[in-house]
């Protein structure tokens, strides 16, 4: 049992961190975001809401400059200030915003969202238990080990969420008769929207799939629903 006891402190920090890192995220977005009020976009997300049958979907603006999106488990999707304001100089047009808020809801809707609200603290925290569970059995070597798997881990899962949530915003957007092509034309912008310094990428679009590949996953589905497929 002795020797089992620095595994089972590991787990258990892992387990308080990731709860901590829970309460931290919803408190900062409820301490730092109103809720949209824009007609242009709020016509959009209207037309959404009547594609799956619900009242109305809550869209926040988050007090934060960094272009992105964001869902909580609760079904709030968030849109950053940074975001919006590309929105209100033209540079993104509303329908685009629409195919970001649609993605936010396919990571509610396929239970992303929960996963995905661990922060960097969460991710700390894994990797700091995977340390002390490795440096018992690889002395030395095992820090690197343990970053490696989670950095590799938390991209993984990363990418596939977001081929998913992909995947069902275009379903959405063509239910709400916006179609596809905002999705698309957005994926194009988004390494110019989010790129903070020349030679830099951000690590959000890290863990993101290639732009490229994301549309030619979209262009796929297209082809299989004209298909009939």
């Amino acid at each position: 049992m002795l020797k089992l006891t620095p595994i089972l402190l590991a787990i258990a920090y892992a387990v308080v961190m990731y709860r901590i890192s829970v309460w931290r995220t919803h408190r900062d977005l409820d301490a730092r975001s109103t809720e949209l009020a824009d007609p242009r976009l709020k016509r959009l997300t209207d037309r959404l809401a009547a594609a799956l049958n619900i009242a109305r979907v809550p869209v926040y603006i988050y007090e934060i400059d960094p272009v992105n999106g964001l869902a909580a488990p609760d079904g709030r999707i968030f849109i950053t200030r940074g975001f919006y304001r590309k929105f209100q100089n033209g540079e993104v047009s509303a329908e685009e915003m629409a195919s970001v808020i649609a993605h936010e809801l396919g990571h509610v809707a396929l239970g992303h969202a929960r996963r995905r609200m661990i922060d960097f603290s969460g991710q700390n925290a894994l990797r700091t238990a995977l340390i002390l569970v490795l440096n018992r059995f690889i002395p030395l070597i095992g820090v690197w080990i343990a970053n490696g798997l989670t950095a590799l881990l938390a991209s993984r899962l990363s990418r596939g969420d977001e081929y998913e949530a992909d995947e069902y915003a275009a379903a959405l957007l063509t239910k709400a008769g916006i179609g596809i092509e905002p999705q698309k034309s957005l994926f194009r912008k988004l390494e110019t929207l989010t790129q903070a310094r020349a030679g830099v990428v951000p690590a959000w679009l890290m863990s993101h799939p290639k732009t490229d590949e994301r549309i030619a996953a979209l262009e796929r589905l297209e082809t299989r629903w004209s298909d009939g497929g």
